[in-house]
């Protein structure tokens, strides 16, 4: 039995040791540094602790105050980007540690709202509830449950229905030159693509295009469905890798719902150009065209957290753009993400200068999943009308000038004679949707009178086989000795 002094003593040593635990659940107080050095949009601040991607409040006077995130240190010193404008800003600025940086709070009336990088709102529409805050980085899925791609996309684009068929939580690529119409495009794969929530990031790209797609190319029909994520090109750097970041987190929030997600983000070279912009200036040295490694580990951490989720999840089918500058289909990003997605479709600058839209180059785009998701005869059919093209294409220069004489080649004769129907399929007006099985049957229409021409095209060169074989003067045996 206890004596009254062990209980009040045992009372005691439970309260301290209760306080004790608390304490240490307390965080430490932030330390206030003092920026030291600026130079370009790189802040150098000591003085401070802080990890990489925490949020800094720069306090240069009663009305300035910055909010920077940590990219680097190096000793003593840290390394800063900041998140909005530099006006004002003074030497030996307070420095304050604020929060733990990658976090957002994302929810369901995000949907019909344009946010910054920040998930502030653009649209003038007041305030967004949110639900939960989650992880700008996301979270990595095991890829072993990832399951897999074996069901068709219909994006209402008909030469992309039937000739590169995308599967949903499919990566696909947007290769383009400037002026070539992957706007346009994109914004009928917004319209017509059958999925549940798209969300639309458009990052780095001239604030007047921002508008323009939503009112012109999205339309409110398409919004009323989407979240647009928009940092333009005077954004700062690190602003437009949030948005970037923002955007898929979006569309990972949704997918883990059972929602199946159409993400379209104009564009990873703008992403890819703002991570270079950083690493430059906090001083890692460039590797390949100016690009540093640091550029080339991101672009997978992005592009992977698109796909299809585990069992009970939905899909992420994204379609990212890629600027082809100056046209270099091995440009360093341009290479880099041919690599680490699952198909591209590449826009010519020739076929637009024709006049032809969408101007999809045929024979350099391809799906890598569409043997998976359609069938042995419809896939034969792609590859017939692609075989198709390639030999009116190698051969478009004798046939323009007429040096090309017509049953020299039942083949080129083939494509000649298909090509109207060929370009008819491959053209489509911006406000026309055409289904996938649409899709199917009109090219299944347009190689049926191909297969005609092949057989008449066959006889003809059997007819001339013979006559050269009748023509050619007959050999007699020799004499005997």
């Amino acid at each position: 039995m206890n004596t009254p002094r062990q209980t009040h003593a045992a009372r005691w040593t439970h309260a301290l040791t209760s306080c004790e635990r608390r304490l240490g659940q307390v965080p430490p107080l932030p330390v206030a540094g003092r920026l030291t050095r600026m130079v370009g949009l790189t802040l150098e601040a000591e003085g401070c602790q802080a990890a990489i991607g925490d949020r800094c409040e720069i306090v240069s006077s009663a009305d300035s105050h910055i909010e920077a995130e940590v990219v680097g240190f190096a000793g003593e010193r840290l390394y800063l980007m900041p998140t909005g404008d530099l006006h004002g800003m003074r030497p030996d600025a307070r420095v304050v540690p604020r929060t733990h940086a990658g976090t957002v709070r994302i929810g369901p009336r995000l949907l019909g709202r344009v946010v910054d990088g920040a998930c502030r709102p653009l649209d003038g529409q007041g305030p967004i509830e949110t639900e939960i805050s989650v992880r700008l980085a996301g979270r990595p899925i095991n890829p072993l449950l990832r399951r897999p791609i074996t069901q068709a996309l219909d994006v209402g684009v008909r030469a992309i229905n039937g000739l590169t068929t995308i599967g949903r939580g499919q990566r696909v690529g947007l290769f383009a030159g400037s002026g070539v119409g992957k706007s346009v495009l994109l914004g009928m794969m917004a319209r017509y693509t059958a999925a549940d929530v798209i969300v639309v990031g458009l990052i780095g790209e001239r604030g007047r295009e921002v508008k323009e797609f939503i009112e012109r190319i999205l339309g409110r029909a398409g919004l009323a469905r989407s979240v647009v994520v928009a940092t333009p090109a005077d954004y700062p750097p690190l602003m437009r890798l949030h948005g970037a970041w923002l955007a898929t987190a979006i569309a990972e929030y949704f997918r883990d719902r059972g929602r199946n997600v159409l993400l379209i983000m104009d564009s990873l070279t703008r992403f890819a150009q703002a991570q270079r912009e950083i690493a430059l200036a906090i001083g890692e040295a460039p590797a390949t065209k100016g690009y540093p490694p640091s550029v080339f580990a991101r672009l997978p951490q992005l592009v992977e957290r698109a796909g299809n989720g585990v069992a009970g999840e939905g899909s992420i089918t994204a379609f990212y753009t890629v600027l082809a500058e100056g046209d270099d289909q091995n440009d360093p990003i341009v290479d880099a993400a041919r690599a680490i997605l699952d198909g591209h479709v590449v826009l010519a600058r020739r076929i637009a200068e024709g006049g032809r839209y969408p101007a999809i180059d045929i024979e350099a785009s391809v799906s890598r999943v569409m043997h998976d998701v359609i069938s042995a005869a419809d896939l034969a059919l792609a590859r017939r009308l692609r075989q198709t093209t390639a030999i009116y294409e190698h051969n478009r220069d004798l046939i323009t000038i007429g040096a090309y004489q017509r049953g020299s080649d039942p083949r080129i004769d083939q494509a000649i004679a298909r090509w109207p129907q060929i370009e008819a399929f491959l053209r489509q007006d911006m406000h026309e949707r055409v289904t996938l099985r649409e899709s199917v049957t009109q090219l299944a229409a347009a190689m049926a009178e191909s297969q005609a021409e092949t057989a008449k095209g066959k006889a003809a060169q059997e007819g001339k086989s013979a006559a050269v074989r009748a023509a050619a003067p007959r050999t007699t045996e020799a004499a005997a000795p």
